[in-house]
């Protein structure tokens, strides 16, 4: 991974004396939820992670690990509030040209080996490392995210990145105490996501002003697999001819066993507690939902976002039975033709049918019959979303670090 420290006069764009927006902190309740879904669809980058759901769901389940520091751009000719009172007006929802998602907390919080709550960082590389007990700004709920970024359209993101900007450097938040952010670690950006240099050219040309250093870095990858107008017969002839072979192999000893069927659960919410079994049958205490209070938070939010999503949402729960019993059990999100895989479990005591690699090959089957363009294996530079023809996309990193005194 390479990191960029900012030369920031070659990237820099000058603030406009008349910005025609001023970004507003508010709490996630106050935005109006219509709103959010107008600048979600008006975002080409947005992704599910994005979604109105998988935030209430996030704080719902994590809401004790951070603080939300959501703010609202509107137009500047609309006063910043006043008063108590004015604070907490309703916000009209036309008024709204961009959200701009962020929590702010520790680097590292002291509970977060216990409750799975730390940013993750990539195992190698050169990441900028940050001290623990700095208060850092984040986008929201982008611990369980792997995509992050604004909403609004793209037409509107220089003036919105100045206003968040300005934002940022107008102090901190006054409902959570008087000590200012140390760091803005703005994660999962997508390479191509044209909110990354909006913000980027915002910051840098404050820095100066204010005395920040700003860095660009790749914070990870996410291997994705293209399979556009491609049947199951077609991609097979993509693999090795040793991998290709190997996973007929290992259909075929599964379906010796008995009826190899996959579906997806009509509802999410039924399944929930299924998945997580077999997710912990196979993981364990490394899992998501070991029997401690970060478990317990795992499992909330599992549950409240398929609770938010339902039937025929973006989180499908899918299913690989042999002969009638549930060895495979996977999470993803689906969303305008790519397919998000999040997260899986299988039953151990299966493992001579291979349930690990018949139950993705089964997902993938399933989705290329379904439409499916791309398929998003997420975060993680695991070996296994190679052997299944994932090419990595670069996520990333955002920093802003205060400069030391003197």
């Amino acid at each position: 991974m390479t990191s960029t420290v900012a030369p920031c006069s070659e990237r820099a764009t000058p603030v406009r004396p008349d910005a025609r927006l001023v970004a507003r902190r508010v709490r996630f309740d106050d935005i109006p939820r219509d709103a959010w879904e107008r600048l979600l669809a008006a975002t080409p980058s947005a992704t599910p992670f994005s979604r109105w759901t998988f935030h209430r769901a996030w704080w719902d389940g994590y809401g004790e690990s951070a603080h939300e520091d959501y703010m609202v751009c509107v137009p500047a000719a609309v006063p910043p509030a006043e008063s108590p009172a004015e604070a907490d007006a309703p916000l009209d929802p036309d008024r709204i040209v961009a959200i701009v998602p962020l929590m702010h907390r520790h680097e590292v919080e002291p509970d977060d080996v216990l409750l799975h709550t730390a940013i993750r960082h990539a195992p190698h590389g050169t990441a900028t490392a940050l001290p623990e007990q700095a208060k850092g700004m984040f986008f929201a709920a982008s611990y369980h995210a792997d995509y992050a970024t604004l909403l609004c359209d793209p037409a509107d993101l220089p003036a919105v990145a100045e206003a968040t900007v300005e934002a940022l450097a107008a102090g901190p938040d006054l409902a959570h105490g008087t000590h200012d952010w140390d760091c803005v670690d703005l994660r999962r950006f997508r390479s191509d996501d044209p909110a990354l240099p909006a913000l980027e050219q915002a910051f840098c040309a404050a820095a100066d002003r204010y005395g920040w250093n700003v860095a660009r870095e790749q914070e990870e990858v996410c291997p994705v697999l293209h399979v556009d107008g491609w049947d199951w017969d077609t991609y097979l002839q993509t693999l090795s001819t040793k991998d290709r072979h190997e996973l007929r192999r290992k259909m075929r000893r599964a379906e010796a066993a008995g009826p190899v069927e996959f579906e997806e659960v009509p509802d999410p919410s039924s399944a929930v507690d299924e998945l997580i079994r077999l997710h912990q049958a196979r993981w364990g205490e490394e899992g998501l939902f070991p029997d401690t209070e970060g478990g317990a938070r795992s499992r909330r939010f599992f549950h409240r976002l398929a609770e938010l999503e339902g039937p025929g949402g973006v989180f499908r729960i899918g299913r690989l039975t042999v002969a009638g019993r549930a060895i495979f059990m996977c999470v993803g999100f689906h969303d305008r033709g790519t397919v998000y895989y999040y997260n899986a479990g299988n039953d151990p005591d299966a493992q001579a049918l291979s349930p690990g690699v018949i139950g993705v090959a089964s997902y993938l089957r399933h989705e290329m019959g379904e439409g499916t363009r791309v398929f998003d294996f997420l975060r993680g530079d695991e070996p296994y979303k190679y052997r299944w023809g994932a090419k990595d996309e670069p996520i990333e990193r955002l920093i802003v670090i205060r400069r030391a005194a003197g």
